[in-house]
């Protein structure tokens, strides 16, 4: 090839081995196997051997943990493979499924169960002991190894009792609803986006690189077939069953073996009523063969076992009465509209509110108090409104705002540009105070040691703090807060007031960043420092100066004037001054200007530095650290896991830096 052909066969190259990464990195979706994609590789350092002057900072090659994904979580072929199961939506196609297998085999019988909706995982034990969890993959060929996330979700037995040569299960993992409700509220409570529901956060954290994000998430898992075993052998499903139970393996345990097509109808209708009470969601009910010799009987098609079916339970729809719409506060001053009806019956459950999520759902259905709404149960569990039947509204309705005041505490409330939420611009609110609190202690606010969300909120419950300034007078209640045992006893509660009293010396862009103005982070706060040096020179400033200040854009800018222009505000600043916390930057911190004016992303895990200290040198030499991935990023500073930011990162054509190089531009 003459060298204008390498370089286009270099940039296909490139182009498609980074369309595979997206695949798999982000869509969780691999279009080739692992063979194949290290064919590509190969071929690429192959042509870059040869051509070494045509190598590029953003090749494939020369990313730092471009492949980790691959390693940490490797692709592993199927012993047996985890086929999906033929839907069905009727009781039709259900009993000629029935009739079907008693007519082709010899008097069998039926196991039915519960569907969980969650995501498959198989187990893999070796002489007793847990080796291997392997997520579906692509149901035929390979699946993912998820090993040391299936480790820590309290289900999965990591000894049996018996110790078989070889024994492979597979389960359901899934979210109860307590436990995604968890989930949601340190989602909220952390400015996060909340998950959709417990099966995406499920599956999203089953393939976490970090097993203890795993584990503070709380998974469950039932086990639902027997895949393959070896030194015992297994009749039927039940049996299976039987002896995975003596093992401590938590099975599907609302199931009943049934022999016509009537018991297997009044079993999933039992089921089916029992969907409200379940503390997880289910989406259906599974009809089996329960002898192992006539599923073999049956066979499979190349997608789906012949000898089972998933029945899925159509969702249940009622026509009520709208009574009112109340309006609540969540932790991050976000106001949300509930409809409250007269009660309905709904997957066995009394139903009689429902959200309605903003303004523009409001808008969009024309909900009016007093007319007669459509309810069903998304996902079986989530009330929700499907639609007003416009025909019986009565006179005299009225369209539904939810108006600029908070319904809490009576403030200013404000809708963002191009944002559906209308959030309470109060931050002493009481509704969301709590929020307030706990992101001001935090880490990448005023960092108080000791201060969690426990403590606060006893601190709160007791009427000590009511806002950011009453933590730094909390030495004046020291006896009423060890008599009241509200942070511990008497050396944890000295050692919490000491950490207050450390942290009034902190430098101002924690405090700004603690204030909790709406899209000012650690990152901003620090820019807004760097230009104005004191709390009172940004107190002051007109939105047209907040603007001038590196990446602070005109909503960012209008949000921190009104918020100095607040009277309770002000008067919070007061007293923090009186109290005696630091209002002035006194060092910026910074070095030298070798990365002034640059934007760099910290990803993965570096060799040497931990992120916070890679983040710290980035500013300590002019730069400004960024969360997130853009057109503005600078470089990428990639460490092993790196994941979807490296992705980006070479989608778009940014520099990427390993750690070695990154040091050598600082030092």
């Amino acid at each position: 090839m003459d060298i204008a052909e390498v370089k286009k066969e270099l940039n296909r190259l490139r182009k498609e081995i980074r369309h595979h990464n997206k695949c798999y990195y982000d869509n969780d979706s691999p279009e080739i196997s692992d063979y194949e994609y290290d064919l590509l590789m190969q071929r690429l350092k192959s042509l870059e051997g040869a051509y070494p002057e045509l190598i590029t900072k953003t090749s494939p090659t020369q990313q730092v943990g471009g492949t980790a994904r691959r390693e940490a979580g490797v692709l592993v072929q199927h012993d047996v493979p985890m086929l999906s199961l033929q839907d069905v939506f009727s009781k039709a196609e259900v009993a000629d499924f029935v009739n079907s297998a008693i007519e082709a085999l010899d008097e069998p019988e039926f196991v039915v169960e519960e569907k969980i909706d969650g995501l498959s995982l198989a187990l893999r034990y070796r002489d007793g002991l847990l080796t291997q969890a392997i997520t579906r993959g692509d149901g035929v060929i390979q699946g993912e190894d998820v090993t040391e996330n299936a480790r820590v979700i309290k289900d999965i037995k990591q000894k049996l009792k018996d110790s078989l040569p070889y024994f492979e299960v597979r389960g359901e993992v899934y979210m109860s609803r307590e436990a995604f409700a968890k989930v949601n509220d340190r989602q909220e409570l952390l400015g996060l986006k909340p998950f959709a529901n417990p099966r995406n956060c499920a599956a999203g954290t089953l393939r976490q690189l970090d097993s203890r994000i795993t584990k503070e998430r709380q998974l469950s898992m039932f086990v639902f077939n027997l895949q393959a075993a070896e030194g015992r052998e297994f009749a039927s499903h039940t049996e299976a069953y039987d002896f995975m139970k003596k093992q401590g393996m938590k099975v599907i345990h609302n199931y009943k073996v049934c022999r016509t097509a009537e018991e297997v109808m009044a079993t999933i209708d039992e089921i089916g009523a029992s969907r409200g009470s379940l503390p997880y969601d289910i989406d259906g009910a599974v009809v089996k063969v329960n002898d192992f010799a006539q599923r073999e009987q049956l066979g499979q098609t190349s997608k789906v076992p012949k000898w089972a079916v998933a029945y899925k339970y159509p969702p249940e729809e009622k026509e009520t009465r709208l009574l009112d719409i109340e309006l609540s506060v969540g932790r991050t001053g976000r106001i949300t509209p509930t409809a409250v009806f007269e009660p309905v019956q709904l997957c066995g459950t009394k139903v009689e509110r429902a959200t309605l999520h903003n303004q523009d759902f409001i808008d969009e259905l024309d909900i009016r108090i007093g007319d007669t709404i459509r309810v069903f149960k998304s996902g079986e569990i989530i009330p929700k409104v499907r639609s007003v039947n416009h025909d019986l509204r009565p006179e005299g309705t009225e369209p539904f705002f939810i108006g600029d005041t908070c319904p809490v505490c009576g403030h200013k409330a404000v809708r963002e540009e191009s944002m559906a939420d209308i959030r309470c611009t109060n931050p002493s609110c009481p509704a969301q105070m709590e929020n307030h609190l706990i992101n001001f202690v935090g880490r990448d606010a005023m960092d108080i040691k000791g201060m969690g969300e426990q403590n606060i909120h006893a601190l709160i419950e007791a009427g000590l703090v009511k806002d950011v300034a009453d933590i730094f007078v909390l030495s004046r209640h020291r006896e009423a807060m060890i008599a009241a045992g509200l942070i511990g006893k008497e050396k944890n509660t000295d050692k919490v007031l000491e950490a207050i009293e450390k942290a009034k010396a902190n430098e101002p862009q924690r405090l700004v960043a603690g204030f909790g103005i709406s899209g000012i982070g650690k990152a901003a706060a620090r820019e807004l420092m760097l230009h104005f040096h004191s709390v009172d020179k940004l107190a002051e400033a007109d939105a047209e100066a907040v603007r001038e200040v590196n990446d602070i854009g005109e909503i960012s800018s209008r949000a921190i004037y009104e918020y100095f222009r607040d009277p309770v505000n002000i008067d919070i600043i007061k007293r923090l001054k009186e109290a005696g916390v630091n209002m002035e930057l006194k060092d910026s911190g910074i070095v030298d200007e070798k990365l002034a004016g640059k934007t760099v992303v910290v990803t993965g895990t570096l060799p040497t530095l931990s992120r916070n200290e890679a983040k710290s040198l980035i500013e300590s030499h002019g730069g400004k650290a960024a969360g997130s991935v853009s057109k503005k990023t600078d470089y990428v500073l990639a460490g092993e896991a790196a994941g979807s930011k490296l992705t980006k990162a070479q989608e778009l054509g940014i520099p990427v830096l390993s750690e070695a190089e990154f040091l050598a531009m600082v030092e």
